[in-house]
């Protein structure tokens, strides 16, 4: 129904964006990667998916038309909401969830947050003809593992906070992501940064 929407960012949260299309403020969910390459007052152009529920419409929003179509796909599994889908692409790039799923890695899946053992089996089966084959090569070591970092930085200072504080945010919840399993939820690392933020001003 609504393919994308192209305008200026008029505001950022942890998990959304407001974009001016026509003079009109439209609210985006979006994963921290696409927040992180959105900056206050610049023209943007999200992809996106309309999820319509009896009491609600929510706009998902995402860096290109990969990210939406992944995102679609991945709710064509049973037990997958917009939510999960998109915990889903915050956790894994589309073509790390296509490897995932055609190489079978139940690990991969049990990283996002809301995914047991059992669900990741589940997942497995049910998408393994779904998602297609992974586009790029394979990554060398965790991209997202050491970029969470920059990404979290970006995301900070693409939500209008000085250098210097992001810098401080990103060394307060350092310890935090060194200590997460697996690979660091740059969603719930965000959160953490936010409060530290909050509580020094």
């Amino acid at each position: 129904m609504i393919a994308f929407v192209s305008g200026p960012v008029a505001a950022l949260a942890p998990d959304s964006a407001v974009v001016e299309v026509g003079g009109i403020g439209i609210a985006v969910q979006c994963t921290p990667n696409t927040l992180s390459g959105l900056r206050m007052g610049q023209q943007t152009k999200l992809a996106t998916s309309l999820v319509v529920r009896e009491d609600s419409l929510t706009l998902y929003g995402f860096a290109d038309d990969d990210e939406r179509q992944t995102f679609e796909l991945l709710q064509t599994a049973s037990g997958v909401g917009p939510r999960l889908a998109q915990s889903m692409l915050a956790v894994h790039s589309p073509d790390a969830l296509r490897r995932a799923i055609a190489t079978s890695d139940e690990k991969a899946l049990t990283a996002v947050p809301g995914i047991g053992k059992k669900g990741a089996q589940k997942l497995l089966l049910e998408l393994k003809d779904r998602l297609g084959e992974p586009i790029g090569a394979p990554a060398v070591g965790a991209p997202v593992t050491s970029g969470w970092r920059d990404q979290l930085h970006a995301a900070l200072i693409g939500l209008g906070y000085a250098t210097r504080e992001a810098d401080e945010a990103v060394t307060a919840v350092a310890p935090q992501a060194e200590a997460a399993e697996g690979v660091p939820q740059v969603g719930q690392l965000l959160r953490a940064a936010l409060q530290t933020l909050n509580r020094a001003r």
